[in-house]
């Protein structure tokens, strides 16, 4: 089916923005929906990491106050600077892993098969850290120590892994390690500015090459409607976590990765797999 590229765009930002900062990973989402749209080639790859750009900016808007507290606070708040040094500890790990390891997963793990199969141990991994007894000594992201900080980290950096689902690694990371879940989740959040707005000024220098004026009008469509769908998303998850937990994001991941596995198996979806 060949889709218009304003529409591709558009429903590759709204996947964009409503699984950037769920626990069901929006770059596995990504690979999906751009091979089904035939919008997988390199430009494709690109579009897929400057969008989280509009889902960047949803989440600044939605914490600006406290974004610009702490940025106002950087010189004479220890708090403020406790909490921005935390960030930039907890950032490291996937930084330094994805410059070392970042072309060699995404030429050998970036298909639709191993996206599935991290889903369906994703959902599984969700589960069982839901049934595991939670001591929480961490109820508010400014009390975390470096060290928690680290261990975070260390936690999103499994999101490298296509499909492992980047804010999940870091709530249910958090979880582990004694955050409150209303903590662990603001952290992802918090950690999500750095994190994606490297990826995406990384990419955009590495593939300049494939920036042109033309495809403005598809780059501006992906971004709203990225925008627009993370900020819905972002308010509507802050409000679910204060009565739910997880487990219905890891049936979702197991259920979805069976689709794609059996749609694969017998033929029904030409995923493309190397």
């Amino acid at each position: 089916m060949d889709f218009h590229p304003l529409l591709q765009a558009l429903l590759l930002g709204l996947v964009e923005g409503f699984t950037e900062f769920l626990p069901v990973s929006s770059t596995g989402h990504l690979i999906l929906a751009g091979d089904l749209l035939h919008f997988n080639d390199e430009k494709g790859k690109l579009f897929e990491i400057v969008i989280q750009s509009g889902a960047i900016l949803a989440l600044c808007w939605e914490y600006r106050e406290r974004i610009v507290r702490v940025i106002g606070g950087l010189t004479t708040d220890r708090t403020a600077q406790r909490f921005t040094l935390n960030i930039a500890i907890a950032f490291m790990p996937l930084a330094v892993l994805g410059l070392l390891f970042g072309k060699a997963i995404k030429a050998n793990l970036f298909n639709p098969v191993t996206v599935a199969t991290t889903f369906i141990l994703g959902g599984f991994i969700i589960l069982w850290a839901e049934r595991h007894e939670h001591r929480i000594r961490v109820d508010q992201v400014e009390d975390l120590t470096p060290v928690d900080a680290f261990k975070l980290g260390l936690a999103q950096a499994c999101a490298l892994i296509p499909g492992t689902s980047r804010s999940g690694a870091t709530i249910i990371g958090g979880l582990l390690f004694g955050l409150s879940r209303k903590a662990a989740t603001e952290f992802s959040f918090f950690l999500a500015i750095p994190t994606l707005l490297a990826a995406t000024a990384y990419q955009m220098y590495k593939e300049r090459h494939l920036l042109a004026m033309d495809d403005l009008g598809m780059w501006v469509v992906g971004f709203v409607a990225s925008f627009v769908s993370a900020f819905f998303c972002v308010r509507w998850l802050l409000r679910f976590i204060a009565t739910h937990d997880f487990t219905i994001f890891a049936w979702y991941r197991i259920a979805f990765g069976i689709v794609v596995l059996a749609t694969w198996q017998f033929g029904l979806v030409d995923w493309s797999s190397p």
